[in-house]
């Protein structure tokens, strides 16, 4: 599943879409110094937005990953059949990694592949939120079935939500189920890359 993702939209550019979308963020932090980044991987601090207690959103950094059992880090989230009452954030990505078994087997690493929102230049990954205490707080992406861009690569797909369903997720009132479900084909477009 998802390892590894790209962002590398600024905090001016996120302010104006999400006030665009209808959301109004703050930074309680400060302004976050959001580095243009080819690659996040699990345990990296990256953007997202959460709402706050007076209804506004917050863009913040956090950590990708809590510690589960055993200490292997929760960094994808199975969302099936689950409302998410508390803890729901968006995370600022503008593509994300699967990777394959080699098409060529005298190949030893596996195949790498970006996955981008076809007509958009960035996109939120739905995703929660939690206090960890042994990292602070951290996020997870949530995954759902697979839609038919995604199949061919993974048998699941992060929950990449419409810009007009941004302000629907962080509601915790706004059921779950009716937001993440897989997308319609040509939703993504793909490249092989590395």
């Amino acid at each position: 599943m998802c390892n590894e993702y790209s962002s590398k939209v600024d905090a001016a550019t996120i302010n104006e879409d999400f006030t665009a979308a209808g959301v109004d963020l703050r930074s309680p932090e400060g302004t976050p110094n959001i580095e243009a980044r080819d690659s996040i991987k699990i345990t990296d601090m990256a953007p997202i937005v959460r709402m706050s207690e007076n209804r506004a959103g917050d863009l913040v950094q956090r950590r990708w990953s809590w510690p589960g059992p055993g200490g292997r880090p929760v960094y994808n989230f199975r969302s099936d059949g689950r409302e998410f009452a508390t803890g729901r954030c968006l995370i600022v990505a503008d593509g994300f990694y699967e990777f394959t078994d080699p098409a060529d087997p005298a190949k030893k690493r596996k195949d790498k592949w970006l996955f981008t929102r076809a007509g958009e230049p960035w996109f939120c990954i739905a995703g929660i939120w939690r206090a960890a205490p042994e990292v602070g707080e951290a996020f997870t992406m949530l995954t759902t079935a697979p839609g038919s861009d995604i199949a061919p690569y993974h048998d699941r797909q992060v929950a990449i939500l419409d810009r007009a369903d941004w302000v629907a997720w962080l509601d915790p009132a706004v059921s779950a189920k009716t937001l993440l479900k897989p997308l319609p084909a040509g939703s993504l477009t793909v490249g092989q890359v590395g």
